[in-house]
């Protein structure tokens, strides 16, 4: 069988690739790094990326690091999650593809524990087009789900929009570049360390989503911001905007600054029109 090209981006049957010279199943506990292709290099902030893929299936893995490194995206693919954190804790991983029904582990728990310790950007795959599994992993932390069989193409350009935005400077569209942190009720967003401090000096994980949806908040205090603006403002991925996207996250964020979910006291609910964010905010500059 001729070997997968650029152009070949169907993932309809996955464990039929392969090729000559081209491991299709490395071992569990191994990991396949795949150098970057300077020759197609484009103008992108994907361009010298590392992503980090996890999935059981070698013959899968062996594609998206193929395709990957095609264009431009430094690879490492590993079979399990307990190989995870001991390449997070050697290099940088700019985003994560996690394999959602992996035999034997449990990719839900590895989302959760990820988001509570890293705010580095997760995709995660599945055969499973259950709403039930999709809501949850973007509950649990995920950025954005992606239901197999899908295109390499369309992967690349879901990386792409989350490197976009995670890699944007950590302000909003008003161009105020000195903003530090914002300071509300006690709680404290940095902007700079990417962490979220309670009013008794604890740090809340708090994913990406979260992160940029309560920074665009924090910005327009007391102002009513429509789904449309809150998509627009933090680092959802608009290849798959639905409405519920934005309440998945409003919940999420609830949950963590939010005193009595039935009566919100920050985050407030305008039907019909959008959300705002009711409290007094201090700018630190």
């Amino acid at each position: 069988m001729p070997a997968i090209t650029t152009e070949d981006v169907s993932l309809v049957d996955a464990n039929r690739v392969g090729g000559a010279g081209v491991a299709t199943d490395p071992a569990p506990h191994e990991f396949v790094a795949f150098r970057i292709s300077r020759e197609l290099a484009v103008s992108d902030l994907s361009v010298d990326a590392h992503a980090l893929v996890v999935d059981n299936d070698g013959a899968l893995r062996t594609t998206l690091a193929n395709y990957l490194n095609d264009n431009c995206i430094r690879v490492t693919a590993v079979a399990t999650r307990r190989d995870i954190a001991a390449i997070m804790s050697r290099e940088t991983v700019d985003v994560l593809i996690l394999d959602l029904r992996m035999s034997g582990d449990d990719a839900m728990h590895t989302v959760r524990s990820l988001r509570e310790d890293s705010g580095v950007p997760i995709i995660v795959l599945s055969g499973r087009r259950d709403e039930a599994d999709r809501v949850m992993a973007l509950e649990l932390g995920a950025d954005d789900y992606l239901t197999k069989p899908f295109s390499c193409r369309e992967l690349l350009a879901r990386i792409r929009a989350l490197l976009r935005r995670s890699r944007a400077p950590e302000v909003l569209k008003n161009g105020s570049m000195s903003v530090r942190a914002y300071r509300f009720d006690g709680w404290e967003l940095n902007l700079r360390l990417f962490r979220l401090k309670s009013p008794d000096g604890s740090y809340i994980g708090i994913s990406r989503g979260e992160f940029g949806l309560l920074r665009a908040f924090l910005c327009s205090p007391q102002r009513i911001l429509s789904r449309e603006q809150l998509l627009g403002l933090t680092h959802i991925n608009s290849l798959e905007v639905y409405d519920r996207s934005i309440d998945v996250q409003i919940m999420r964020l609830r949950r963590k600054i939010e005193p009595d979910l039935r009566h919100p006291q920050f985050i407030k609910t305008e039907r019909g029109a959008g959300y705002y964010f009711d409290a007094s905010v201090t700018v630190v500059r």
